[in-house]
């Protein structure tokens, strides 16, 4: 099947900024992914118990801190036990390597004041809201406040909120309905036409991708960004099939696969164009 997306301008996603090369969801990803010319960074949002909307991954604190070590014998680690202060004492980089020890744990709107002024937008990830009633009102405020982003953001494409979560989803829409929602797509959730007049992407796990799935989005006219690709024949593979963009932890290895295709396709072009005539 053909797909006239292959060559389309391809939208380049940092998965938890550069996280391949810098510990994950903290300023030196997010600052390398927008040097390297990420379209858009992904990132994940909790909430601590103190209200403050923050950037990591896990809803527990062990895999990407030293919360054991700093905050011995607590009986949770859960992001949600824990207040904003307490975060700011935890090195979140150290376990990448220790070049970056000290780096911590943003909060959302550190993470938009970041992004103000720059190229590269937004796609976040509200991870798992079931954890924090009222998450969706919380987020509407935090967006509000940050219109420096925001409003440029939108003009420009450059935001975008998702979830795996489908109630979520629609709850975010009612509130904000200004603000580009996706879906992170379960293989049991095909996409319909009653939920493309107000979804935006449809994003699924990249080995779902098809052809025929890309089709299907595109004749309901959402874009999808397939997850989490790494490998460059597999972003040609994923590309192939129809996907507008990628999720990756590496966009500087999606920047050499994006390079690549435009200038196949510009041979191809030129292939096709009648030399001059010679007098």
């Amino acid at each position: 099947m053909t797909t006239t997306h292959a060559f389309s301008p391809i939208v380049k996603v940092a998965h938890r900024g550069a996280s391949f090369e810098a510990p994950e969801n903290t300023r030196t990803a997010f600052r390398r992914a927008i040097e390297q010319g990420a379209d858009l960074i992904e990132t994940d949002v909790h909430r601590t118990a103190d209200g403050v909307l923050v950037l990591v991954h896990d809803d527990t604190l062990e895999r990407t801190t030293n919360v054991r070590e700093v905050f011995p014998g607590r009986t949770s680690y859960a992001v949600a036990d824990f207040t904003w202060d307490e975060l700011q004492q935890l090195d979140a980089g150290s376990w990448k390597g220790t070049e970056f020890a000290g780096e911590r744990i943003p909060s959302l709107a550190q993470f938009l004041d970041l992004l103000q002024g720059c190229r590269t937008g937004l796609l976040l990830e509200v991870k798992d809201p079931t954890l924090y009633p009222g998450m969706a009102a919380d987020l509407v405020a935090v967006l509000e406040a940050s219109e420096q982003f925001v409003e440029p953001a939108l003009v420009s494409g450059k935001l975008i909120v998702q979830s795996f979560h489908w109630d979520f989803v629609r709850e975010f829409h009612a509130l904000m309905p200004a603000v580009p929602v996706g879906y992170l797509a379960l293989p049991e959730w095909e996409p319909h036409a009653e939920d493309a007049a107000w979804l935006a992407t449809y994003n699924p796990y990249y080995r779902a991708a098809s052809p025929e799935l890309m089709e299907r989005v595109h004749e309901l006219g959402m874009r999808s960004f397939p997850w989490t690709v790494n490998e460059p024949e597999e972003m040609h593979a994923v590309l192939d099939a129809g996907a507008d963009g990628i999720i990756t932890d590496k966009p500087l290895v999606l920047e050499q696969v994006v390079r690549e295709r435009e200038a196949r396709a510009a041979g191809a072009a030129g292939a096709g164009v009648p030399g001059a005539a010679v007098a």
